[in-house]
């Protein structure tokens, strides 16, 4: 019977122990009530409460956490209706207040987000919604995380999946897409051409600017050509009168004898020339020849040149080309 009775009170000791020993798991806390109420959490570990007198309260998850948040229909700022979903990261810090502070926490976390995510967009048009998902999300997060400091909880992320407009509105923004890139097209093949314009516009202009400067470089040299050829006549001819003022009309004579044997000699070499007709008779252009070759003896005799020589003293008949003494 005593055996019995120590059998008894040993199990009964090793039960009362093994309740009031709390071993917790990472990532967990445990809020320990006392006759009710809360009085300690267990950390991570081995942890002893006496039983009947402590109790384990919750467990609360201390790890990042994701809530889903399926297709919610909101209704934008210019009446567009369209479907969002999206997820929620969070992170219990501490774990009386999420306790205690907030009952079903993931439920009230859920109904918080999708009421703000409502709010969010629908102060936002349609095309808003579509290209400022980061703003909706930094919003969403701001006010979901002030909402939640109270029930100890850190909100790290929301995130919107997908935002999907209705059929119609997929339809009419395609349309207005591919306007908007055809008049794009437009404007760039229009500015393609007015360039291209003004290129070749340019381009005329340089080449009509180059050409008349070279026609006004060309006549400046045909001027200044024509201005050297008259300058040289002119001193020719102010040496031929000088020649004739000073040898008379012997000195006319021979120039018109040598420019008259000069046509003769271009008449005999020409390739085509067959016939030649001359505006004289043979007998004159000798006496023009002899003329001549008396004119060069009586220079060389007096010790004159040519076109120098004094007339002679003896008179003669004059040649075809020989002016008439006075």
């Amino acid at each position: 019977m005593g055996l019995t009775v120590a059998a008894l009170v040993l199990m009964t000791v090793l039960f009362y122990l093994m309740n009031s020993i709390k071993i917790v798991r990472q990532g967990y806390e445990y809020t320990i009530e006392h006759f009710g109420r809360y009085t300690a959490t267990a950390n991570p570990g081995f942890n002893f409460y006496p039983a009947f007198f402590y109790r384990v309260g919750q467990k609360v998850n201390m790890m990042e956490q994701v809530i889903d948040i399926p297709g919610q229909e909101i209704i934008t700022k210019d009446n567009a209706m369209v479907a969002a979903d999206g997820v929620v990261f969070f992170q219990v810090l501490d774990a009386a207040k999420a306790a205690y502070e907030v009952s079903n926490l993931q439920s009230a976390l859920f109904n918080l987000t999708t009421t703000n995510l409502r709010t969010v967009m629908g102060s936002m048009d349609l095309d808003e919604t579509l290209s400022k998902r980061d703003e909706i999300n930094a919003r969403l997060l701001n006010v979901v995380d002030h909402a939640t400091s109270p029930w100890g909880v850190k909100i790290t992320r929301v995130e919107i999946k997908d935002i999907r407009p209705p059929a119609d509105i997929i339809n009419a923004m395609a349309r207005q897409m591919k306007a908007e890139r055809e008049k794009r097209a437009n404007i760039l093949d229009a500015e393609g051409a007015r360039a291209g314009a003004i290129l070749r516009a340019e381009g005329e202009k340089q080449g009509k600017i180059l050409e008349a400067e070279g026609r006004r470089e060309a006549a400046f040299r045909d001027a200044e050509a024509r201005e050297r050829g008259a300058e040289a006549e002119a001193r020719a001819t102010t040496a031929v009168s000088d020649a004739i003022a000073a040898g008379g009309t012997q000195a006319i004579n021979y120039f018109i004898a040598q420019k008259y044997v000069e046509a003769i000699g271009k008449f005999a070499t020409s390739p085509n020339a067959k016939t030649i007709l001359f505006p004289v008779e043979a007998t004159q252009l000798m006496g023009t020849l002899g003329g001549i070759g008396e004119l060069t003896k009586e220079a060389l005799a007096g010790g004159l040149s040519p076109a120098a020589a004094p007339a002679p003293a003896a008179p003669r008949k004059p040649g075809p080309f020989e002016l008439p003494k006075a």
